[in-house]
């Protein structure tokens, strides 16, 4: 049998493509932000709690959480944040508790949301990347363009952070 030089076997390209693309971020099942390509990040459940908030004029409660480069700078009060800071904002439909008529716990899981610190790369955006997502997927461009002008208008002179650490 001859081989033609230079021929690449069809099945040999499609086993390449498969590993390669999820790994170069341009496929596979990972949710990414319009605009900022923010993702999920793994562990966020386990990171540390910044503060719980209450948002009445969505009925939730949410809870803010800090990887460990966020809460090393809000422990030691550094603004701006540094680079590789992350916050997570998990929010739940606010629901009066069976068990204890004057206290109010989390409902239905509404959604969550990330701001990824990289001043470089979000430079046109206080430094920020916003992700905000709903049931495992990314909220569409109109939602994620809501995002930093909220920011903006809001805390501008607190790095566009809205949650101060509550120790």
């Amino acid at each position: 049998m001859r081989r033609i030089r230079g021929f690449v076997p069809p099945a040999f390209l499609l086993l390449i493509g498969s590993i390669l693309l999820p790994a170069a971020g341009t496929g596979g099942d990972v949710a990414r932000s319009p605009g900022f390509g923010v993702t999920i990040p793994d562990g966020y459940r386990n990171w540390q709690v910044v503060a719980p908030s209450h948002r009445p004029d969505k009925d939730e409660v949410r809870v803010i959480l800090g990887n460990e480069v966020a809460m090393k700078a809000y422990r030691a009060k550094t603004l701006p944040f540094p680079d590789g800071s992350i916050l997570a904002k998990l929010a739940w439909k606010r629901v009066q508790s069976n068990e204890f008529e004057q206290a109010f716990v989390p409902g239905a899981p509404q959604r969550i949301e990330f701001m990824v610190k990289d001043s470089k790369k979000y430079a046109s955006t206080g430094g920020w990347g916003f992700g905000r997502f709903v049931d495992g997927k990314a909220a569409d461009a109109q939602q994620h363009a809501t995002c930093f002008p909220c920011h903006l208008a809001g805390v501008k002179a607190h790095d566009f952070v809205f949650t101060r650490y509550a120790p």
